[in-house]
């Protein structure tokens, strides 16, 4: 189709191409036997050439199907709304035309938004390539043009649960227990971790925020909108180089200040999550006294080890949580705000680190410390993982 042209290499002949730099003080044999090697490895594909191995296995809509699936868009199916455009609670027809229809989640291009075709053509892309049970998986798009214009769509299985966000900060919907709110983030974790650590190339996620974990009927966690994940650097380059995108107060530091973007920066924007988790506060809340708006400023008062501590934990939660497991999960978060981005830890270790949180809560339910927190489901899930 005419919409899938392929993203431009813009490193050619460029400072800071991804092509590693001759040695200059090898002699002719050794230059020799290195070329040699070097031809005799694989390079890594990226994501639009591992994409057009895999671009089969999504389904081509058309635009009239997806109307249908959403009786014309209907503002009543309409299920949120982000940078991208509207996102329509739908119901499609099987590709061969048996079985029952199938609900999906369909989100269409705001034409006047902040992302556009690019962010569009990428998350196909990436969400075409990966394969997690811990990312939303895309089941098709739509590309066409008609008389309003272009139009580009993506259809999405549906996530009945909306996002953490939504059960994080809306005082409407009953408090997220303790042991829930742990697993729906070592979820989230491992989602990240096959991101950066499981693929042919790493992928650097860079939108990392509660509104981007969706929760399915089993509040199993996935993370979503992959419009603006990059390629990580290859070789011996320690990050790409790119415009600073994302979301205010997630972003790590030094992207925001250089535009270096490396897989760290995903574990900062990780790290004030898990505050968020801790909290139940938003990294900005305007509405709070000045001391308090800024999330990482105030918890910065209340050290894991201290006698405070307990004062930044989300006072719905009335103790039914294991202070050990949360100032574990203090202290991991705080080890992922590191200032220096080699200090923070790996996307695999922070998954380590949040099973012995988990194990320690569990161990303080069966011991009565706390009450049990989690539906039957969700032990059955974490129970796998072990």
């Amino acid at each position: 189709m005419k919409c899938f042209y392929p993203f431009k290499d813009k490193s050619k002949n460029k400072k800071g191409s991804n092509s590693a730099p001759e040695p200059r003080n090898l002699n002719k044999l050794d230059n020799s036997a290195l070329n040699r090697t070097t031809r005799s490895l694989p390079s890594p594909r990226s994501i639009p050439e591992l994409y057009k191995e895999k671009e089969q296995n999504l389904r081509v809509f058309s635009l009239q199907e997806l109307r249908e699936a959403t009786n014309g868009f209907n503002r009543m199916l309409k299920i949120g709304e982000g940078g991208f455009g509207s996102v329509y609670k739908g119901t499609i027809r099987p590709a061969d035309g048996r079985g029952e229809p199938l609900v999906v989640a369909i989100k269409r291009l705001n034409q006047h938004g902040l992302q556009g075709h690019k962010e569009w053509l990428a998350e196909v892309q990436f969400l075409g390539v990966v394969n997690h049970p811990n990312l939303v998986k895309l089941l098709g798009y739509c590309c066409t043009d008609d008389e309003r214009g272009i139009q580009r769509l993506l259809v999405y299985e549906y996530m009945a649960n909306r996002s953490l966000e939504d059960h994080l900060f809306n005082r409407a919907r009953s408090t997220l227990p303790w042991l829930r709110r742990l697993d729906i983030i070592l979820g989230a974790a491992e989602g990240l971790a096959y991101l950066h650590e499981g693929l042919e190339i790493q992928v650097i996620y860079r939108d990392f925020k509660t509104s981007n974990v969706l929760l399915d009927g089993n509040f199993k966690p996935k993370l979503s909108d992959f419009g603006l994940a990059r390629e990580g650097p290859r070789g011996d380059h320690t990050h790409v180089s790119t415009a600073v995108v994302g979301t205010y107060g997630y972003a790590a530091p030094e992207y925001v200040e250089t535009g270096h973007l490396k897989a760290q920066s995903d574990i900062w924007s990780f790290g004030v999550v898990l505050y968020e988790i801790l909290t139940g506060r938003r990294v900005l809340e305007r509405n709070r006294p000045t001391v308090e708006q800024k999330l990482l400023d105030w918890v910065k008062q209340f050290p894991a080890d201290g006698k405070r501590f307990s004062m930044i934990i989300d006072p719905r939660l009335r103790n039914q949580y294991s202070i050990s497991a949360a100032r574990r999960i203090a202290k991991l978060a705080d080890s992922c705000l590191k200032k220096n981005s080699e200090e923070r830890p790996t996307m695999n270790q922070v998954v380590e680190c949040l099973k012995l949180a988990i194990r320690e809560s569990e161990e303080a339910n069966t011991s009565n410390k706390i009450p049990v927190a989690s539906s039957s489901n969700l032990a059955d899930r974490r129970s796998k993982r072990v």
